[in-house]
């Protein structure tokens, strides 16, 4: 974006997200040493590889057909969306303080994902849309659909986080990528607890302690070479 610098942030705001191409046009599998719960190359077991397996489901704005016994709400999201890092190459399935591949089903249709800027430009960049997916996105990969995205982007100047940034209509939240896990949730508390008291004029002490009572975390991916978990709190606590 012209005029972004480092320091900045984009706003990008997400107005719809709608599935396109023919039917079935959702597509999830399985892909031998990638998931949660399977062998991979750095968690080695001796157990075999599953199967590669490809599952083709039907979905539209009503829903997601996934057999003529269920139906699951269309609950569509951004996989993947992030800016350029400062300096390093990058794989896009992996995800850090730039954003990428978080996998987080909140990035939804209403949020608004604040960017950091690390480079000039900013460079944005998206994709990986799902029409539905659970909490850690367990065999790797969820729903994945071709899809038509309205996004409103915007920026801010002297924005100064170092990590996405994720406001929905009710919650205020930061997204970690790390592994393991805690490491993941520590970065996104972390940057919340800040937050939280340079907004409300408390002390990062007693910001600590509210969202120990008040904090709410939700997983996205278990899967990438680091894991992205989301940490909010809801907006009326921080008047």
């Amino acid at each position: 974006m012209k005029g972004a610098e480092k320091g900045d942030a984009l706003a990008v705001r997400i107005l719809s997200i709608k599935p396109r191409g023919p039917q079935p046009v959702g597509t999830t599998c399985l892909i031998p040493e990638f998931g949660g719960l399977v062998a991979t190359g750095d968690t080695a077991m001796l157990n075999p590889p599953l199967p590669q397996m490809v599952k083709k489901v039907k979905v539209d704005e009503q829903g997601v057909y996934w057999s003529d016994m269920v139906t699951l709400p269309y609950e569509p999201f951004i996989g993947t969306i992030g800016t350029s890092p400062e300096i390093e190459a990058i794989s896009s399935l992996q995800p850090d303080y730039y954003g990428g591949n978080m996998d987080l089903p909140d990035i939804a249709p209403g949020a608004i994902i604040y960017l950091p800027v690390n480079k000039a430009g900013g460079y944005l960049y998206l994709g990986d849309c799902h029409a539905i997916q659970g909490d850690g996105e367990l065999c790797g990969v969820a729903l994945e659909i071709p899809a038509t995205v309205e996004l409103q982007v915007d920026l801010i100047k002297g924005h100064g986080n170092r990590w996405p940034q994720l406001e929905t209509e009710h919650t205020m939240g930061f997204i970690g990528s790390a592994r393991p896990m805690e490491d993941a949730a520590r970065i996104a508390y972390r940057e919340l607890v800040r937050w939280v008291a340079s907004e409300t004029g408390q002390s990062e002490e007693e910001a600590y302690m509210l969202l120990t009572m008040c904090g709410k975390v939700r997983v996205g991916n278990m899967v990438d070479p680091k894991y992205s978990l989301g940490a909010s709190i809801e907006k009326r606590y921080v008047k």
